[in-house]
């Protein structure tokens, strides 16, 4: 090959090298973004995301998890682009004790919080003594005895909020007792406790449904602005990347909206 025919050819060689590069990008085929995400309902959701960006050529690869600490230790790790399924409290917990760089780039579904049971139809019918599951992570468990202070079981310090613990409770007269479990494995317990504070990510799959069913429940008509509302979390480098926007973008898509809406039964619904 002659001088010229070398210069001539050098600006093919800068073209493929940038077809290269954008073919590499994340949310392609050559490169799909890698999300991490609870198994149950935000799975659910997510492959429904998935779907509804694979139609503009948005390629979303998902791995699921069955604890609330490894999605966001993947993340870390960089095995994952993004993961979708902590609330803004729990996040916060995590990046205070773990130091992680993330940060919210998009809001997701929130999922109810409700009391069930199945040994009384009303709160105000438990005896005295009634042991109560909750969960044992610390934003969740502060979650469900606000929850539980609200329906009249006890009372909690003035301006108790998610980061309550049972030493909070102020005022007991029932003697209620807490019962702390891991999250994922309250609903099948719900036969060894009295009552319980479920999450609906966990009470849907178990057949439980806060909406209908619960014998308190928080309320979903305020999703957008409700602390609890789920969230499309990234590495704080990323936090600009085109790919995270696009990513958020899609729990707004009409048929996400339409699934949503007919699976749950108002147990779990969208933030934005």
């Amino acid at each position: 090959m002659n001088r010229r025919s070398i210069i001539l050819a050098a600006p093919a060689l800068l073209l493929a090298r940038g077809a290269f590069a954008q073919g590499a990008a994340i949310g392609t085929a050559a490169r799909p973004l890698r999300a991490g995400v609870t198994s149950g309902v935000h799975a659910q959701v997510l492959e429904k995301v998935r779907d509804a960006l694979a139609a503009d050529g948005f390629v979303v690869r998902i791995t699921e998890f069955g604890d609330f600490i490894q999605p966001n230790a993947a993340l870390a790790a960089g095995e994952l682009d993004a993961n979708t399924y902590q609330h803004k409290p729990f996040l916060d917990q995590q990046i205070a004790q773990r130091r992680y760089e993330f940060v919210p780039v998009g809001r997701t579904v929130l999922t109810a919080m409700g009391v069930f049971s199945r040994k009384v139809r009303r709160l105000e019918d438990l005896p005295n003594g009634a042991r109560v599951a909750i969960p044992n992570d610390p934003t969740n468990g502060g979650r469900a005895l606000v929850l539980l202070a609200r329906a009249g079981l006890f009372t909690l310090r003035s301006g108790a909020d998610f980061s309550s613990t049972v030493a909070d409770i102020t005022a007991n007269p029932r003697r209620i007792r807490i019962v702390e479990l891991e999250a994922a494995s309250i609903a099948r317990a719900l036969d060894d406790v009295d009552a319980a504070a479920i999450t609906g990510n966990y009470a849907v799959p178990a057949g439980l449904n806060p909406a209908r069913e619960a014998l308190a429940a928080e309320t979903a008509a305020e999703a957008a602005t409700n602390p609890y509302t789920c969230l499309v979390v990234v590495r704080r480098a990323d936090a600009e990347a085109p790919w995270a926007k696009r990513l958020a973008e899609g729990y707004g898509a009409p048929a996400v909206r339409r699934f949503v809406e007919e699976s749950f039964g108002g147990a779990v619904v969208l933030g934005v």
